[in-house]
C-alpha cells in the first residue's frame, strides 16, 4: 500500500514540473525517499503521504501557506527557490489538459483525517485596528529583534548600494524622513506608528525637535521608552499607546511610515483629515506605505491577509494622493522605494533564517509564518510585473512656502 501512495506522490511531482520552466525543487517523502534533481537549490520535505494533497486542494496561497506553517511540509535549502517554483505553477492554466490531469491524481492521495483540526478558524474575520497590530506585532520584542537591525526598525531601508548593510540603509531612511520634512530645532514633530521609537531618537538626537511617538502596542511602547532612555532623550521624545485619531495639540511635522497600509479605503479621508487637523498652518507630513497596482477591489482571502495583516489593505498609488489633495494637503513629493524595500526584506529573510527561535510549536508557526511572508514578499517587490510597491509621499499645508528642487531630501552620502 505504501508503495502505491508514494508512487501517487510521485505521478502528482512529475505532473508538476511539467507545468512551469521554473527549475523544480527536490522531493523528500517521509519514508526518506528522495526524487527531483541532485544539485536543486531547495528541497520539498513531505511530513506525510498526503502532505501534496492537503498543500494544493483546493488551490489557492493561502492553502499553500497554511501547508508550511503547519507542518505539512517543510521547505529546506533555499525558499527563494521554492517559491519562484510556486509562482510559476500559478501559470498552469496556459496548460489545462495538464492542470486537470494534475487535479485528477492529487484527489488519489489519502486525505489527511484531522488536519484541518490544527487550523485556527478564518471565516468571517474582521479585526479592529488594535487586533490587527496584535497579530502582526505582539508576537514578541526579541522575535522582532532576532531578524530586523539593532535599531528595530520594521519599514523599508533606503538603499544606494546593494551591498550595503541593513543598519546602514536603515540609518539613512531615518535621515531622508527627517530630511523631507525638513525639521528644525525646536519643531514638534508627530511620528504615527512608531514602531520601536526609531524615527523619534533619530529627530531628537540630530534636528533636536520635540517628539510624540505613537504606537497601539503596549510591548512596543515599553521597549521603545527604554530605547529613548538609553538615548539620553526622554526629555524629548515621548512615546504613547495611543490612536492617531485620540491624539491633541499642534505639529510642525508629520510622520507616517508603515501605518496607513492599515486604514481601509473608507477611512482613508478621515485619517487625512485628522492629520492634517493636527499639523500647524504651514505643516508638513511623510507618509509612507505600500500600495497595490491592482485595481479590482479586494478579492479572495490570501495567505498574508489572513495570517499576516488581518485588518490591512493595500490601497493604488492615486488613493492616498487624492484622499490627501481632497482634505486641503498639496502634494509636493512623491518617491517609489520598490528597489530597496525588496533589498530590506531580503536581509530580513537571511538574519530570520540565520537567528531561528523556535522553541516550541507556536514558535515553530510564528517563524514559518514570517519566513514564507517575507520571503514571499521579497519575489512580489523584484519582480517588474509584481502587483506591490511602496511609496513616500510628501503633503504640506497650501501656506506652506515652495522649497525648490530635491536637494534638502537627499541624503548626506548620496554623492
Amino acid at each position: 500500500m505504501e508503495d502505491e501512495v508514494l508512487g501517487l506522490n510521485r505521478d502528482v511531482y512529475d505532473t508538476l514540473i511539467t507545468l512551469t520552466d521554473a527549475p523544480p525543487p527536490a522531493i523528500r517523502t517521509w519514508t526518506g525517499e528522495t526524487w527531483g534533481p541532485e544539485d536543486a537549490a531547495a528541497t520539498l520535505v513531505l511530513t506525510h503521504e498526503s502532505a501534496l494533497r492537503v498543500m494544493f486542494l483546493p488551490p489557492s496561497d493561502l492553502v499553500a501557506g497554511e501547508a508550511y506553517i503547519f507542518g505539512d511540509i517543510d521547505i529546506e535549502g533555499d525558499i527563494f527557490a521554492a517559491l519562484a517554483f510556486g509562482t510559476g505553477l500559478d501559470d498552469a492554466r496556459r496548460h489545462p489538459v495538464k492542470a486537470l490531469k494534475l487535479m485528477r491524481r492529487l484527489r488519489k492521495l489519502p486525505e489527511a483525517p484531522g488536519h484541518e483540526a490544527k487550523r485556527p478558524a478564518r471565516a468571517g474575520r474582521k479585526s479592529r485596528d488594535q487586533e490587527s497590530a496584535r497579530v502582526n506585532y505582539e508576537t514578541g520584542n526579541d522575535f522582532f529583534a532576532s531578524f530586523l537591525d539593532p535599531g528595530m526598525i520594521y519599514s523599508t531601508a533606503y538603499f544606494l548600494d546593494s551591498s550595503e548593510s541593513l543598519e546602514l540603509a536603515q540609518q539613512r531612511k531615518l535621515d531622508i524622513a527627517c530630511r523631507k520634512v525638513q525639521l528644525a530645532p525646536g519643531q514638534r514633530l508627530l511620528d504615527v506608528g512608531c514602531g520601536w521609537g526609531a524615527l523619534g531618537i533619530h529627530a531628537a538626537l540630530e534636528y533636536d525637535v520635540e517628539v510624540v511617538a505613537i504606537t497601539l502596542d503596549p510591548e512596543q511602547a515599553e521597549e521603545a521608552r527604554r530605547r529613548v532612555k538609553a538615548a539620553g532623550v526622554e526629555n524629548r521624545v515621548s512615546i504613547r499607546v495611543q490612536d492617531y485619531r485620540e491624539v491633541e495639540g499642534t505639529f510642525d511635522a508629520v510622520t507616517s511610515i508603515g501605518m496607513y497600509e492599515h486604514v481601509g479605503p473608507k477611512e482613508l479621508g478621515s485619517y487625512f483629515e485628522r492629520l492634517y487637523e493636527l499639523l500647524g498652518p504651514r505643516g508638513i507630513l511623510l507618509n509612507q506605505g505600500i500600495t497595490t497596482r491592482h485595481r479590482k477591489g479586494k478579492g479572495k482571502p490570501t495567505f498574508i491577509s489572513t495570517y499576516v495583516f488581518p485588518d490591512g489593505e493595500l490601497h493604488p498609488v492615486e488613493m492616498p494622493i487624492k484622499a490627501a489633495e481632497e482634505v486641503g494637503f498639496q502634494v509636493r513629493d512623491v518617491e517609489s522605494l520598490r528597489p530597496s524595500h525588496a533589498l530590506t526584506l531580503r536581509r530580513w529573510v537571511k538574519n530570520l533564517e540565520e537567528n531561528p527561535l523556535v522553541n516550541t510549536d507556536e514558535e515553530q508557526v510564528r517563524h514559518r509564518l514570517f519566513r514564507l511572508y517575507l520571503a514571499g514578499s521579497t519575489l512580489t517587490f523584484e519582480s517588474d510585473t509584481g502587483g506591490s510597491d511602496v511609496y513616500q509621499m510628501v503633503a504640506v499645508k497650501p501656506d506652506r512656502p515652495w522649497t525648490l528642487g530635491r536637494g534638502h531630501m537627499i541624503a548626506g552620502d548620496d554623492g
